[in-house]
């Protein structure tokens, strides 16, 4: 026999930590009191209400909601329930045991089992705990007697004479059902919580639960696998009991591991001893280090404050000296009644170059010492930071690294972080970071505390640079801070857009994805058809594309990338009213310099065609970035050529009529130069031959982690 008092914690409930009071069985199979399941629901309805502010979860003392189920308040909030002041409306909530969510359905709590063996047990549980306290009869006039038995089919207590007044021989009442004194009282039948008139009578093994014939026939359970119940019974039942036997079997073993525990127990203690003393040894020296400090500083000041004293006291004493009848003076008029002169004379030149040093001194007054002591100010700044990032350092903890290629600075910022050994040995990290300003003569770092391995920012300021460093954190422990990564933000706000599938966009030659984010040239059959006069010239064709909304005014940013097997590809931007001019521009479809009708094969057709252009664009393909020739340009043309940047970006100033080319990935101008800004203004490309472009695509707070699925 199991003893009652050993199995306390089975019979607490999860929500109250109280002895269950009628427990319901949840779909998780864990149980729940009746009470604190409405007042659970009550809570979540009031959380809708308030907003879930943390002051609704105190509504009932008797529950205590955990910090994740109340995160799951605004999912719940959208189905729109409203709260009954007699039952809850609401049928979602977080089992307290398991944290899973519970759907109660349509039928809501009337639709859970009440868990009567376990409601057995608690009663049973509760009166070894009181074996003391009698239960009285319900019947006796008072005052009452203490009971004999109780009616498990009046659900009521009788002494004795009660209980044969109430159930005399010979009635139907003789035949009820009774047991020893108890305040339990359990229906004899378990009855369909579904079909209230319909007892139970089969197991469903998909459900775990028991049904009646209506539920299989026509409810929930039509196409679940059941089982009778007396077969249910006697299989669940030689299974606990096997489990049983089992465990009971690994006694030794389970006292083993408790007698380990212990160990452990007294080990961790031990050892928790020694760490704090340890700590406390290290703030200990810290406090003698700033102790003698202090005291050296004290002593500092001491010294100066006596010195400055004396020399101010001593020059208090020689003007003190320069009044009448004092001091100098007063010496200088004793000698002046000296009626001998070979004797005056003997005292007074000496008297006299005394009285012309007072004199200039009194014309020049400064006092002989200085009062203020800056000198003496103690500059703790830095040591109150290396102090506030004071904490446990362990050699196991590894130190994050700041993957730059990762890392993307665009509308957001995306800072992106690893391990070495791509282990994720810290539970938390944080993230600090500060902008560079060579004015500021101090550093404030701004921190966040990261959870995963990539954090979004979006309170930095454009055209900045900024400083990022990372560490890891398990428990008290964190690692050093990783190496400093300077990143810079876009020379502008991001500019929106996709690229526009209606103006003069050929779709013979060019084919857009889905989300118009992305242009590939077709170098297929048509451009070969196009090229059927390439005996007698070269006639090739640029395929342009712009962007679907204008720009008025103000300066703004976007980027890029170009595939690297494109041949070419132009990019820029146009004026609305030259938009027309671009698509049905002839010059883009020949080049007269290969044309055998010219008669010449001179540049002066390059020059014609630039001036002739109706947007401001600029060359990429094979990898490289042209530079086109301008008079500011470098004349040779190898110098003209760059790499290909992996990320482009095009900056408009609409203010000052001025275009950039940028490396996306650095920030950095490759091109500058004027345009002419009296219209709206939309991005431009154009391709020709394999070529590919793809805009930049905005971070957002789930930026990482769709990439990460893809």
């Amino acid at each position: 026999k199991v003893a009652i008092k050993g199995i306390e914690r089975e019979l607490i409930c999860p929500a109250c930590k109280e002895l269950f009071t009628h427990p319901l069985i949840l779909p998780c199979q864990h149980n729940i009191c009746h009470k604190c399941v409405k007042e659970i629901l009550f809570a979540f309805e009031d959380s809708f209400a308030d907003g879930g502010s943390e002051s609704s979860n105190q509504s009932s003392p008797r529950i205590r909601i955990s910090a994740s189920s109340m995160d799951r308040i605004d999912r719940i909030n959208r189905s729109g329930r409203k709260r009954n002041s007699l039952t809850p409306r609401s049928t979602l909530f977080p089992c307290p045991s398991c944290q899973r969510d519970i759907d109660l359905g349509e039928r809501g709590i009337n639709g859970l089992f009440r868990n009567f063996t376990l409601e057995t047990i608690v009663e049973r549980y509760r009166q070894a705990a009181r074996a003391a306290i009698a239960i009285m009869c319900d019947f006796c006039k008072p005052p009452p007697q203490e009971s004999t038995k109780s009616c498990m089919d009046c659900s009521a207590s009788y002494c004795n004479e009660c209980f044969k007044i109430h159930h005399p021989w010979g009635t139907v009442k003789a035949q009820h059902e009774y047991v020893g004194p108890t305040t339990n009282f359990r229906p004899k039948i378990l009855m369909c919580p579904e079909h209230e008139m319909e007892r139970v009578n089969m197991y469903c093994e998909i459900c775990r639960r028991p049904v009646c014939h209506l539920c299989k026939l026509g409810g929930g359970h039509a196409n679940h696998r059941v089982t009778t119940m007396s077969t249910a019974y006697k299989t669940l039942k030689e299974k606990l009991s096997k489990d049983i036997e089992y465990l009971i079997s690994k006694e030794s073993q389970v006292k083993a591991h408790i007698t380990q525990l212990d160990l452990l127990l007294k080990e961790t203690e031990c050892n928790s001893e020694r760490a704090k003393q340890e700590a406390s040894q290290s703030f200990e020296k810290l406090y003698h280090v700033l102790e003698e400090k202090k005291y050296a500083a004290l002593r500092a000041i001491e010294t100066s404050k006596n010195i400055r004293l004396e020399k101010l006291q001593t020059q208090v004493e020689e003007y003190q000296g320069l009044l009448e009848n004092n001091g100098l003076v007063g010496y200088a008029q004793e000698v002046l009644k000296e009626t001998d002169p070979s004797c005056f004379v003997q005292t007074a030149k000496q008297l006299h170059v005394r009285i012309q040093k007072a004199t200039e001194s009194l014309k020049s007054f400064r006092p002989a010492a200085e009062t203020t002591f800056e000198d003496f100010v103690v500059d703790t700044a830095k040591q109150e930071d290396i102090l506030g990032d004071l904490s446990f350092h362990s050699n196991g903890l590894e130190i994050p690294e700041i993957n730059e290629e990762q890392c993307r600075m665009y509308n957001k910022a995306l800072i992106s972080w690893e391990c070495p050994e791509k282990t994720d040995s810290a539970d938390i990290y944080v993230l600090e970071y500060h902008k560079l300003n060579k004015e500021e003569e101090s550093v404030t770092w701004q921190k966040t505390e990261v959870c995963g391995k990539s954090k979004v920012l979006s309170d930095l300021d454009d055209d900045s640079s900024y400083a990022f460093r990372v560490r890891g954190y398990k428990g008290s422990i964190c690692s050093p801070w990783s190496r400093e990564v300077i990143l810079r933000t876009p020379p502008a706000p991001v500019f929106s857009f996709l690229f526009d599938d209606k103006c003069g966009y050929n779709n013979e030659h060019l084919q857009l994805n889905p989300r118009r984010t992305s242009v590939e040239s077709r170098a297929g059959f048509p451009l070969l058809l196009g090229s059927e006069r390439l005996q007698v010239g070269c006639y090739t064709t640029l395929d342009y594309i712009i962007g679907d909304t204008g720009i008025a005014k103000g300066k703004h940013f976007w980027a890029f990338s170009v595939e690297s097997y494109s041949y070419l590809v132009k990019v820029g931007v146009v004026p609305s009213n030259k938009i027309q001019k671009l698509f049905h521009n002839t010059h883009d479809v020949t080049s007269p310099r290969y044309e055998q009708d010219s008669g010449h094969d001179s540049g002066s057709e390059d020059a014609f065609f630039d001036s002739s252009q109706p947007c401001t664009l600029v060359t990429l393909g094979m990898k490289k970035f042209f530079i086109p020739a301008t008079p500011a340009a470098p004349k040779d043309p190898a110098s003209r050529i760059l790499p290909l940047p992996s990320c482009l970006g095009i900056c408009l100033d609409c203010d000052r009529g001025r275009v950039g080319f940028y490396d996306a990935g650095r920030m950095k101008c490759l091109y500058e130069c004027e345009v002419d800004c009296s219209g709206l203004m939309y991005p431009a490309f154009a391709l020709m031959g394999g070529a590919a472009v793809h805009l930049e695509e905005a971070v957002t707070a789930k930026y990482r982690e769709y990439h990460d699925d893809i």
